[in-house]
């Protein structure tokens, strides 16, 4: 499970990815009520999905985070210093003695690209309090080649990715001659 939050000016989300051992992905993403900071984000974050995968009934867990705060808090490697995260930091320790094993893991940000965007997707919706939407989230779309004598003065964006999901090859090309017809 790979847990992410975020916290801006004008709110805060949180982003949360299970992966089953079939390698099935689950996302979601949560607004977060109230400002707050974002070592507070994440530990909502982290809650939530905790919560989650009680109620999924999962028992073994990995989970992974960027945030090398929140996990080496957890690991008790670091002192929580900050009285704002003593309750969230308690309430997270209180749910992993949930699982049978569980497993913390500090990872670069670039392999938690997925819930931090899951993240930084509530935060920019702003639902109000109840309110819930559903965001499809295709693996892969590929636009089909212009030719270029059928359109008119018009940008294309070609797009390729790869069987692992990552970018492969993204072109803009300009076609000056040529216009898109409506």
């Amino acid at each position: 499970m790979f847990f992410d939050g975020t916290a801006r000016s004008d709110g805060a989300g949180a982003g949360v990815v299970f992966v089953s051992p079939e390698k099935q992905v689950l996302t979601y993403s949560f607004v977060l009520g109230g400002l707050c900071s974002n070592n507070v984000a994440e530990y909502q974050a982290l809650i939530i999905s905790l919560h989650m995968a009680l109620g999924m009934g999962i028992i073994d867990m990995e989970v992974y985070s960027d945030s090398k705060l929140i996990i080496n808090q957890l690991l008790n490697i670091y002192e929580v210093k900050k009285e704002d995260l003593v309750p969230f930091f308690r309430q997270a320790s209180h749910l992993l003695k949930g699982f049978e094993s569980v497993t913390l893991n500090h990872i670069p940000r670039k392999e938690n690209r997925m819930a931090d965007a899951l993240a930084n997707l509530a935060t920019t919706l702003a639902l109000s309090e109840g309110e819930t939407t559903n965001i499809p989230v295709c693996n892969r779309w590929i636009l089909p080649s212009l030719d270029t004598s059928d359109h008119k003065g018009s940008n294309a964006i070609t797009i390729a990715t790869t069987n692992e999901g990552r970018l492969e090859n993204a072109t803009n090309r300009v076609f000056e001659t040529r216009k898109v017809a409506k």
